[in-house]
Parts: structure tokens; C-alpha cells; sequence
């Protein structure tokens, strides 16, 4: 990697023709850049992981909604840490920290994690993962080129929430893969339906989506459909 990495990545996102959304370039420049087999990020809102906001490949959607749906694995420890997350090795180190979440992305095919949270100083806004159908870890230039691809993450989410209202998402994020703007629409049904906070709207549809073993996107969908009510419990 040459010693200015900013004009490889940008140039790497700029290569990058026909992508729908530019977090979805800078999740298909971080494989291209760093040798990898997906990545994706994660937004948090009102200090909760709420969804996927740009995936480098549609596969890796499922594999970061799975730690939203199981409260485990790198994307949720560097959300609440605040620092990155590398596991090299899904197999050893992965099984003991998730032991849920490592089973099953070692059945997707995922064998090593690395999480970088995207944070403007304290205030923390989502986490870009990085994910290797092979064992070991990034080296030195490679982290760093990570560190700077999630702070290009950091700046486009910042950037287009700064032209959308206080209370809503900027466009080009709702519409991105995994359902987000359908999972946030119908959470506020939720709460409304049975009287409780945003966020206890999202605990309920969540532990829905976990225990019927079905995409949380695909619940928001039945939700906002009228096929679906949630109970007054989980």
C-alpha cells in the first residue's frame, strides 16, 4: 500500500462504477483494498445498532443482522467499546468471545472479524466490518488503511444526514440493503401499538425476528403489512 493511502481509497471508490450508494463503495474498496471476502456497516441510532447501512456484496447483510438479532460478536463489542475488534480467527479466539454468532458465521463461510467503529470524537454513529473466508490477522498498513476507510464511512453518514430533517434519516440511508428504512418504520408501529419506547419497540421485533429464526427485515415487512401484531412480551 503506497504512503498515502487517502488517494488509494478514494481512488478505489471512485473505480468502482455502477455501486447504488457510496457506503456500499466503500465497503466493495475495502475487499478490493485489503483482500477480503465482504464488508459491511452498521448504523447505530438513539445509542442502539439498528441495521445494516451498506454491505460490499448482499451475503454479508445476513451475516451483520445475525449480531444485531444475537447482542453478540465484533460489530456489537466495538459499538459499545469504542475501540476495534479484530478476531483472526474465528475458530479459536471467535468461538470463546461469541460462541453463538462465531458458530454460525463459521457456517457462512467467515473464518476471521475485524470491527472499526465510526465515531466522530465520543459520539459514535455506526461500525464498518471486515470480514475473511480465511484465518489471520491485518497487518499493520492494512489496519490502517481500514481505520481510514471507516473514517471515509464516518464523513459520508455525516455528511448526507447534515441535508435531512433532525428526526429522519437522509434518503440515500434508509434505502440502503437489509431493510433499514422498513425496520425503522416499523418499529414506531410497534411502539405505538403497544405504548412503549422506540427502543423497546425494536427489543420486541427483535427478539421476534431471533426466536421464529426469520430476518428481521422480513418481520418490519409483516409488521408494516398488518400481517403481523407482537404481543405485549417478546
Amino acid at each position: 500500500m503506497p504512503t498515502d493511502r487517502l488517494s488509494v481509497v478514494l481512488a478505489a471508490m471512485a473505480d468502482l462504477d455502477g455501486s447504488p450508494s457510496v457506503l456500499d463503495r466503500v465497503c466493495r474498496a475495502a475487499v478490493s483494498l485489503l483482500s477480503l471476502s465482504g464488508a459491511g456497516v452498521s448504523l447505530i441510532v438513539d445509542g442502539e445498532l439498528r441495521g445494516t447501512a451498506g454491505v460490499s456484496e448482499s451475503g454479508v447483510a445476513a451475516v451483520q443482522e445475525l449480531q444485531l438479532l444475537l447482542g453478540e460478536g465484533p460489530c456489537v463489542d466495538a459499538w459499545r467499546l469504542g475501540e476495534p475488534v479484530l478476531e483472526p480467527d474465528l475458530t479459536n479466539g471467535g468461538l470463546r468471545r461469541w460462541p453463538a454468532f462465531a458458530k454460525s458465521a463459521l457456517d457462512s463461510g467467515v473464518l476471521a472479524v475485524f470491527a472499526l467503529p465510526l465515531a466522530l470524537g465520543a459520539i459514535r454513529i455506526g461500525v464498518l466490518v471486515l470480514y475473511r473466508d480465511q484465518s489471520g490477522g491485518l497487518s499493520a498498513d492494512q489496519l490502517a488503511t481500514g481505520l481510514l476507510l471507516a473514517e471515509a464511512a464516518t464523513q459520508v453518514i455525516l455528511g448526507l444526514q447534515a441535508g435531512a430533517a433532525p428526526d429522519q434519516l437522509h434518503r440515500l440511508l434508509a434505502s440502503e440493503p437489509g431493510h433499514w428504512s422498513q425496520i425503522h418504520r416499523a418499529t414506531g408501529i410497534v411502539a405505538a401499538q403497544l405504548d412503549v419506547s422506540l427502543d423497546q419497540a425494536f427489543v420486541r421485533m427483535r427478539a421476534h425476528a431471533f426466536a421464529s429464526g426469520r430476518p428481521l427485515g422480513d418481520i418490519a415487512d409483516e409488521v408494516i403489512a398488518r400481517r403481523l401484531r407482537l404481543e405485549e412480551t417478546p
